[in-house]
């Protein structure tokens, strides 16, 4: 309870003292008040943990962060303050180091999911740091977690071909032709309405992450598969694809996820998913020689580590560039070797 006292007198003179200056407070109060028993007083007026968690919320809602990230992020902190059981003002370092350890030890949770909680959390301690809630960020000393690097999966030529020719419904050609040709991402193409379509430059505009808007483009053979489709409509909702059946509703994300993953079954495809669509096309995209800049403005990425993280060079390639540069070399020094050999025999 003293050391509490302690940090909220430290606290409260941030804004008047410099970093000197609340190092010797701090141990001025530690000294006078160690022969003092503390109790704590409850009022009113006093800013709950809920409500400093809210303000967070609200200051990344302004930053144009979606609800869904918002839910999430709520839910990471509530489960860090609800597990170390302590005011926010007073979590130190060692409470968070432990917490993310006992998590993923009882979750069995990936480096990934463990790097992603301490992002949110460093996020959340940094804003309370800079609206003077906290004197410093508990997280800033707790390091990004190294995390090994994984070759995801992405579809073969005859994979996509597979699924377009074992299609039984337009619509769902229409889907596979759409994710395939665009590398646009689930949630952006269910919010897709027909008169966001351009058939005449093959193009749309979606709106990503942040509600930002880009440019997605499509080839001719998406283009005519969806016009099939439409023509093939006998509703007027304007939602670009809807359900196979009456009331003819938008298709959601979940919906599309399950379809897919239903088609998947079938044909005895590994993990078909939607998001995979677009690690083909980044893929492809990078092994055709396309600039990662104009990639990642494709892809709709802010920042271009992303774009990297997408975009796996297939190992075929690797090879070929390896005899390029380095193997048909070697091959040629050989040859020379062998030619000189050959002629001092000769000459001998």
């Amino acid at each position: 309870m003293k050391q509490d006292l302690v940090t909220d007198i430290i606290q409260g003179m941030i804004p008047y003292i410099n970093n000197a200056q609340t190092e010797r407070l701090q141990e001025v109060l530690q000294h006078a008040l160690f022969n003092y028993d503390i109790t704590k007083v409850h009022t009113e007026d006093e800013i709950s943990e809920q409500d400093l968690v809210e303000s967070f919320l609200s200051a990344k809602r302004i930053e144009g962060c979606s609800e869904k990230t918002l839910k999430y992020y709520n839910a990471t902190i509530q489960s860090m303050v609800k597990s170390i059981d302590k005011g926010i003002k007073y979590i130190v370092t060692d409470d968070i180091r432990c917490y993310l350890t006992k998590y993923q030890s009882e979750h069995n949770s990936s480096k990934v999911t463990i790097d992603n909680i301490r992002r949110i959390l460093s996020s959340f301690f940094t804003w309370l740091e800079d609206e003077d809630y906290i004197l410093k960020s508990p997280v800033r000393r707790i390091h990004k977690v190294k995390t090994g690097t994984i070759i995801k999966e992405t579809y073969s030529d005859e994979s996509l071909e597979l699924m377009r020719d074992n299609c039984t419904e337009i619509r769902d050609l229409a889907i596979i032709d759409m994710l395939a040709s665009t590398g646009m991402r689930i949630g952006e193409m269910v919010l897709l309405n027909r008169n966001d379509i351009d058939f005449n430059e093959r193009e749309c505009i979606v709106f990503g992450k942040g509600n930002k808007e880009r440019i997605v483009y499509f080839d001719a053979r998406t283009k005519i598969h969806l016009q099939n489709y439409l023509q093939s409509r006998k509703d007027d909702n304007p939602a670009l694809f809807v359900s196979l059946k009456f009331p003819y509703n938008r298709l959601t994300i979940g919906g599309i996820e399950t379809r897919l993953r239903q088609f998947g079954r079938k044909l005895g495809l590994n993990k078909v998913h939607p998001h995979k669509f677009r690690r083909t096309l980044a893929t492809m995209a990078i092994d055709k020689g396309m600039p990662i800049e104009q990639l990642q403005q494709l892809l709709g990425h802010r920042r271009i580590d992303t774009t990297l993280q997408y975009a796996m060079v297939k190992q075929s390639n690797v090879k070929l560039a390896h005899r390029k540069y380095i193997g048909w070399g070697d091959l040629w020094s050989l040859k020379n070797t062998n030619l000189k050999i050959f002629v001092l025999k000769k000459d001998s």
